[in-house]
Parts: C-alpha cells; structure tokens; sequence
C-alpha cells in the first residue's frame, strides 16, 4: 500500500491551497481516508476524514467552514482543500486510511500513512 501525498507550499494568510493524496495497493473505494496535521513541537492533529460509501465527511471545529475533503473514487485520490489559511494551520499535513469500511474519527485507527506534505501560511 503507498500513498502519495501532494500539493503543500508557501501561502500568504488569507490564501488556498489544496492537498492531494493517491493511493495504491488497495481498494480504495471501500476506505475512508483522514487528513491529519502535525505542527512543530505539537502532537500529530486529526483533521478530518470523508466516509466510504456516501462520501460524508467529518472536520474539527477549528478547519470546518475552511476547509473541505473529498474523494474521487475513479482517481483513487483524496484531497483536502484549505481555503482561508491562517498562520495557526502551519504543519505537516499526512492522509491516513483505516482497514476497509472502518470509518474512524480521531487519531486511532489509522494503519497507513502518507509521508506528508509541508503547508506554511505566511505573510
């Protein structure tokens, strides 16, 4: 199983960036598929997760109106597009599935990891 995460840069606060992660060596369908973030000197954040199936997704208080996961099934990728970013939402940003049909909120759980990729929102 490898997944690949892209998409991270420099961003001015205010600004967008969208993240992707592609996955292979699995169904990827039947997965849902969690974004986390770690900042440093702080412990790896959950962001939030979009469901299998239905594609539902689940965000933490602090991204949920900025942020959005999706999911192409046809593409085998999953991307996190952050919008409105701010100096607080400076990290590494990994993806991370579960076993299949296992939806998981939160840090436990996940078994496979992206290497991650650096967001830095700066003026």
């Amino acid at each position: 199983v490898q997944l690949q995460a892209s998409g991270g840069g420099v961003v001015q606060p205010g600004g967008s960036l969208r993240l992707s992660c592609e996955a292979s060596g699995l169904n990827f369908s039947r997965h849902a598929w969690g974004w986390f973030r770690q900042a440093p000197g702080r412990e790896r954040e959950f962001v939030g997760v979009v469901a299998y199936g239905n594609g539902g997704t689940v965000l933490i208080d602090s991204v949920r109106g900025r942020f959005t996961i999706s999911r192409d099934n046809t593409k085998n990728t999953t991307y996190l597009q952050m919008n409105n970013l701010k100096p607080e939402d400076t990290a590494v940003y990994y993806c991370a599935t579960a076993r299949p049909n296992h939806f998981v909120i939160g840090n436990d759980g996940y078994i496979y990891w992206g290497q991650g990729t650096q967001v830095a929102v700066s003026s």
